[in-house]
């Protein structure tokens, strides 16, 4: 399974220490649904995706829409089960987190954020 650490560079902030990379058709259409919770610490890495939803969700999340170098350009928090996010332009991946990290780690749109691959 590949994973990956995220760190916001801008304010020297661990994000998540195993985001799960979905980059295929079919793990990313499959994303977070299914799960109970994520974990703190985890995350999902939504590659080649520039719009999410949150259909069949069962609990909220924070997502972080991301440029080719790693700029947020977009942040949605707590999003709600059964919602659907706008198309942001420029965003080449979405970081999917646990409620609240965006806020508790201080990201702002303009933040670059480091995904180091490992293998788990």
């Amino acid at each position: 399974m590949r994973l990956a650490r995220v760190e916001n560079t801008a304010r020297s902030t661990t994000l998540a220490e195993r985001a799960a990379f979905a980059d295929n058709l079919f793990s990313r259409f499959l994303g977070l649904m299914g799960r109970q919770s994520l974990a703190p610490g985890e995350a999902l890495f939504i590659v080649g995706d520039n719009a999410i939803h949150s259909l069949f969700m069962r609990f909220r999340f924070d997502a972080a829409f991301l440029s080719a170098d790693g700029e947020v350009l977009y942040m949605m928090h707590s999003m709600k089960a059964w919602r659907a996010s706008k198309f942001v332009r420029g965003a080449k991946s979405v970081l999917e987190l646990p409620a609240g990290v965006l806020l508790a780690t201080h990201t702002a749109v303009g933040d670059h954020l480091s995904i180091a691959e490992y293998q788990g």
